[in-house]
């Protein structure tokens, strides 16, 4: 009787043992132990608690959030091009981080972005990353893209509700909830985290602050209206995620000068001819300043949504799993927010005029820029060295470079069928090449002058370098 006695009470023993190690696997979740959801294709509909991994999973449900957010960041007032940089980076962060646990070779910026906090206690045995992404693309679009048309805005809703009764089909309830429950409380990580920024926070809602009036001096750049006023003349202050402007450098730009035979005189006269000769002659190069204007609010998407426009075809074209595409947004995004930090520094720095007031005064008093046809005024409002299209065309580059190697076939399709501007599609061998020209695409637009465009080519791959050297795979061992 002892002996059997004994028996039970190391039975229950081993009960308790084996119940408390089940508790501790579960209170312990890390990348290594995450269970996943049940994912199967992009519909993710076989319910099953040991699904396939994100790296198993198509990019379906990142192409369709990314197009909505696209279609509405095109409207959304006064957040370009900064603010809207920024809103990328955040975006694409906290979608990152909802996958992360599915992704076993991958580690978060949660370590080294001081304030970001995810406890992976809270996130389930189980989920469902379709789901969970779903849920995170809902909070965090519209919490960042602000400033959309109440006409638009409710498109965020419906394409959540849509995207979830597909995904949830055939799952278990609790399957969903948990999904949709760890999606929305890395959201909220996410922007919790971005609202202790509050310089940022601060620029957003004044991004042409009556407070700041330009340094007066030769070759300075000024505004002659209040619509002209300074677009975010502090933002060398707001958070970078990767590399500080402590970390960038700059050159110095061509000493101004108008006297005719110096080189500044001779890159303003190079600008009024192609200009004019692009006007003129409505040639390849007019297309090419059109093609990548996307200066124009309500009527193209601003310059750094257009390299995600550029990702978004380039991730269908190489075919991309879930995996990869998250990796390559997340530093894609953090690539434009610190352009946009960085050339913002160095514009207010510099502050170098624009081409159309030195040729007014110097050249041309009726010179009008190809810009002018689509905006009411004739340049955007702030300095123009260096030239923040050619940083942000450069910063993308070099990480679609990093990612795909820099010979490609690749047609950039974004403004395919608009009939306002010239948006047909332009074909590219080389990224360095498509960089490059949109880069000098400012030129026959007729709004900034080459050492512009020259410095924030070079600026933006100075930046992608720091980019590409983030490793969010885990070493080996």
């Amino acid at each position: 009787m002892n002996y059997v006695k004994a028996l039970f009470m190391l039975m229950m023993l081993g009960l308790v043992f084996q119940s408390c190690s089940d508790e501790a696997s579960i209170n312990e979740v890390s990348t290594e132990e995450f269970g996943g959801g049940g994912n199967s294709g992009p519909d993710g509909n076989n319910g099953g608690s040991k699904s396939k991994k994100v790296a198993a999973i198509n990019n379906q449900i990142v192409n369709d959030w990314t197009d909505l957010m696209l279609e509405l960041e095109r409207y959304a007032g006064g957040m370009r091009p900064n603010a809207s940089a920024r809103a990328l980076a955040y975006i694409h962060l906290a979608t990152y981080e909802t996958a992360l646990p599915g992704m076993r070779d991958h580690v978060s910026n949660a370590p080294r972005l001081q304030g970001l906090t995810i406890n992976k206690q809270e996130a389930p045995r189980d989920v469902n990353w379709e789901i969970a992404l779903n849920a995170c693309y809902a909070d965090v679009i519209n919490h960042f893209l602000i400033n959309v048309p109440s006409n638009l805005k409710p498109k965020i809703g419906e394409l959540e509700e849509k995207k979830e009764e597909k995904l949830s089909r055939n799952q278990p309830n609790k399957l969903v909830e948990d999904s949709k429950r760890w999606g929305v409380y890395v959201a909220e990580q996410v922007i919790e985290y971005s609202q202790t920024d509050e310089e940022a926070e601060k620029q957003i809602l004044e991004p042409q602050p009556l407070s700041y009036e330009p340094p007066t001096g030769d070759g300075y750049w000024t505004y002659s209206a209040d619509s002209e006023r300074a677009l975010f003349p502090y933002w060398a202050s707001v958070r970078t995620f990767v590399v500080s402007t402590d970390q960038t450098t700059t050159l110095p730009p061509i000493q101004y000068s108008s006297d005719t035979n110096t080189p500044f005189y001779a890159e303003m006269m190079e600008v009024y001819n192609i200009n004019n000769e692009a006007k003129e002659e409505q040639n390849e190069q007019l297309w090419i300043a059109e093609f990548w204007s996307d200066d124009v609010e309500g009527l193209m998407m601003s310059p750094p949504a257009r390299q995600v426009s550029i990702a978004n075809q380039l991730i269908d074209k190489y075919n991309l799993n879930l995996e990869k595409t998250l990796t390559l947004f997340v530093k894609l995004g953090f690539a434009l927010n610190d352009a946009a930090v960085s050339t913002w520094k160095y514009k207010y720095e510099h502050m170098v005029m624009r081409p159309s007031v030195f040729i007014h005064d110097f050249i041309d008093p009726d010179y009008q820029t190809n810009l002018y046809r689509l905006i009411y005024w004739p340049d955007p409002s702030f300095p123009g060295y260096p030239s923040g299209h050619s940083c942000f065309a450069s910063a993308a580059g070099g990480v679609f470079i990093n990612t795909f190697g820099n010979n490609t076939n690749f047609t950039d399709r974004t403004h395919a069928g608009r009939e306002e501007f010239s948006g047909e599609p332009r074909k590219f061998n080389s990224f360095r090449k498509m960089v490059t020209e949109c880069a000098f695409s400012r030129i026959p637009l007729g709004v900034h002058i080459r050492m512009d465009c020259v410095e924030g080519e070079r600026l933006g791959y100075e930046i992608s370098d720091a980019i590409n050297a983030l490793n969010l795979e885990k070493k080996p061992g």
